[in-house]
């Protein structure tokens, strides 16, 4: 019994081209560059109109994943929801959740009266998983141009964060820790003295990773010039995180909105600067992130210091002594935001006042408008520079397609 039978044509209904063949000039060329391609992060479909090597036009093709976050959001209750906002942005779970989190809070009008060893705990995983994005963000990127030792560096020391995060929550990647009102659980006894050995041990390497990567004349010469973003074009198409900072403008939420106890911490907010080329360019948006690194380590000694001092662990202290048993809140909108790795992750809540489970759950998702610019910033340029274009938007395509 045949069970599929191939027509030409399905393909072409299913996911329709933006340009025909028929629109196209004589020596212009579609292409498709993904879905399966590893440098487009993933299940992204570039429509990308060429002539010769220099690029005409590209059309992202989004709608590979059916994440389905918001429409699964309301159909569950708010504390079960925690488990799907880590499966948006899956390289950076910690951060999406303390996002998330802070928005139920407030609904709740518990923001600002959690223990402070809840909050330094949530800044401190937070920064850990910053990290790791990180390093994943530099380290594919040198994939997506030629670089290998580089990625096999990063991996490495990730490697140490993800043990640190799975000693804490027993999850490798997908965490459900950070609770409304608390946290799964406190930290592991010993866990303070084994975090500041591994920060001991990072400061050296990135050193040099800075100069494996970053201060290497070859990637400066493919990132250098290439894939230029206008700070007034970054905040006219909603980009934010490190492609915003790495276009010169020095915004973080962290700073800006204060929230948790970042206003009780130091550290600085990195921008492009145009130092090896121009300001905006695929060279200094991965400069912001590896100066993002340095600072975030900053915060975590700072945590690490608080919660070994003023803030230590004692036998009467219940990370869960505030999570409710039932979230109702007061029916009202409320938009609530967080400076994730990759940019603003944003929630809007419309709830009713009647039901535990939310009318209206909207993710505002930094890689969707990171993503939008890339035809802005491609056209003219070389095709192997749309790969190095793409990789510097350090996108996740299950944030996209939610």
């Amino acid at each position: 019994m045949i069970q599929y039978q191939y027509k030409p044509e399905n393909f072409r209904l299913s996911d329709p081209n933006k340009h025909q063949l028929k629109d196209l000039k004589s020596e212009e060329m579609i292409l498709s560059l993904g879905p399966q391609h590893p440098s487009t992060h993933g299940v992204l479909r570039m429509e990308v109109v060429s002539d010769g090597e220099l690029v005409v036009d590209v059309v992202p093709h989004l709608g590979y994943l059916h994440r389905c976050f918001e429409k699964h959001a309301e159909s569950l209750p708010f504390n079960q929801i925690i488990p799907y906002v880590d499966r948006m942005d899956y390289l950076a779970a910690m951060n999406s959740e303390h996002a998330y989190v802070m928005g139920v809070e407030k609904l709740l009008d518990l923001e600002g009266k959690l223990p402070k060893r809840i909050e330094y705990i949530r800044v401190l995983v937070a920064e850990l998983n910053r990290l790791a994005s990180h390093f994943v963000a530099v380290g594919t990127y040198g994939l997506d141009i030629g670089a290998y030792t580089a990625f096999l560096w990063v991996m490495r020391d990730r490697e140490h964060i993800q043990r640190l995060l799975e000693w804490i929550t027993g999850a490798r990647m997908l965490y459900n820790y950070i609770w409304v009102g608390g946290l799964f659980y406190d930290l592991p006894v010993g866990f303070e003295e084994r975090c500041t050995e591994f920060i001991n041990y990072l400061k050296p390497k990135m050193v040099e990773l800075r100069e494996l990567i970053i201060e290497n004349k070859i990637f400066i010469q493919r990132t250098a010039n290439v894939g230029v973003l206008p700070m007034a074009l970054a905040i006219n198409y909603g980009c934010t995180g490190p492609v915003l900072r790495g276009s010169g403008l020095k915004v973080d939420l962290r700073k800006v909105d204060g929230y948790s106890v970042y206003p009780e911490l130091d550290f600085d907010i990195p921008v492009g600067k145009g130092e090896m080329g121009t300001v905006g360019d695929c060279w200094d948006r991965n400069y912001v992130r590896v100066l993002e690194c340095d600072e975030s380590i900053k915060i975590i000694e700072q945590c690490l210091i608080q919660l070994t001092n003023d803030h230590k662990r004692t036998t009467e202290f219940n990370p869960q002594a505030l999570v409710p048993k039932k979230i109702r809140p007061q029916a009202m909108d409320l938009y609530t935001r967080a400076e994730n790795p990759k940019g603003e992750l944003g929630f809007f809540f419309r709830t009713d006042g009647r039901s535990d489970i939310p009318v209206r759950l909207k993710a505002r998702a930094c890689s969707l408008h990171n993503l939008s610019i890339i035809p802005e910033i491609s056209r003219g340029a070389m095709l192997a520079d749309l790969v190095a274009i793409i990789g510097s938007m350090d996108l996740v395509m299950g944030e996209v397609d939610r």
